[in-house]
């Protein structure tokens, strides 16, 4: 459907909508979905740069971009943004997330290096329009116990929040749910959800929250209870994915998953009502981590992501 079809088309559906008893309405409204269908070329093994990347979400209907600060920052004069802004704004098109440009991980001098350059990156990412960045947690380390692990985590995370803070954007950490990478090193770390909360309180900056992965959901033994004790706020970004078959929970392993709704393994429908209980209104995407769907041509990879989000989505009642 070309835009200005579809716009006519919205605005006799919307006339017609006003017509009805409000608890009509009411119950319609609530049947619409708040979150936004993501596009990240990169996890999904697409090689597109910004404005390719936002060309493909409106040929494939997606709903929001990955930002490409870097990108911006090395590349992009002032008018060049301005366009590409321009051009979003008129096909609807809001910003996924990025990760942040930190190795907090490692030893102090690296994280002091590149803690230097975080503020001109929020300031590029504020400039953009942008408001989300994330970071996963790697859940076992070879030297430090649990406590000295979140002490780095709480400390290193806290000072890179507030600078985000700064510029209006919201930081999600990804817990990392695979018993197998719990035990992959001497000391294991956060692999639940509720871990995952005792490090976002120790960090104790108002603009910290999750990124909810159906695959470290399933992992950590997390339910849709869990999920419900969530805010819409606690929750930055959201990935779907599958888990492979011929393996167990405890032994799934990173880095090899599948698309959403692939095989069944996941309960993917009590994951996304979890985030339609709580009311949700971010970026969900897809982040399988397969070999497969990386071998496809672009537009066959990016047809196959759109439609397996699209046969999760039709799991709880949503297109």
């Amino acid at each position: 459907m070309k835009r200005r079809e579809f716009l006519i088309s919205t605005s006799v559906a919307t006339a017609a909508l006003v017509s009805l008893p409000f608890s009509t309405l009411l119950a319609h409204q609530e049947g619409l979905r708040k979150f936004r269908i993501g596009l990240n070329p990169g996890i999904i093994g697409v090689k597109a740069n910004f404005a390719q990347t936002l060309d493909y979400a409106i040929k494939y209907q997606y709903e929001a971009i990955s930002p490409f600060t870097q990108e911006v920052m090395e590349n992009y004069t002032d008018g060049q943004l301005n366009e590409i802004l321009a051009k979003m704004k008129e096909y609807g098109i809001t910003y996924d997330s990025t990760n942040i440009p930190v190795e907090f991980r490692r030893d102090n001098s690296r994280f002091n290096d590149d803690f230097k350059g975080l503020r001109k990156f929020c300031q590029t990412m504020e400039k953009q329009g942008a408001s989300r960045m994330n970071t996963w947690i790697i859940s076992s380390h070879h030297e430090l116990t649990y406590n000295e692990n979140m002490k780095q985590h709480a400390y290193r995370l806290g000072e890179c929040a507030k600078v985000m803070k700064d510029h209006g954007i919201r930081f999600g950490l990804e817990y990392l749910g695979m018993r197998t990478m719990m035990t992959q090193n001497r000391y294991p770390f956060i692999g639940s959800m509720k871990e995952g909360k005792e490090l976002i309180n120790e960090i104790g900056e108002s603009n910290v929250g999750f990124v909810l992965d159906t695959f470290h959901w399933y992992c950590a033994n997390d339910t849709l209870e869990d999920i419900r004790t969530l805010k819409p706020e606690d929750v930055v970004v959201v990935d779907l994915n599958d888990a492979r078959l011929g393996f167990t929970r405890e032994t799934q392993w990173d880095g090899k998953r599948e698309l959403p709704m692939a095989t069944g393994v996941i309960n993917t429908k009590d994951f996304l009502q979890g985030i339609i209980d709580i009311g949700y209104e971010g970026p969900v995407r897809a982040e399988p981590f397969n070999q497969n769907l990386n071998d496809m041509e672009n537009e066959d990879a990016l047809r196959a992501n759109m439609d397996a989000i699209k046969k999760a989505l039709a799991t709880v009642g949503l297109d």
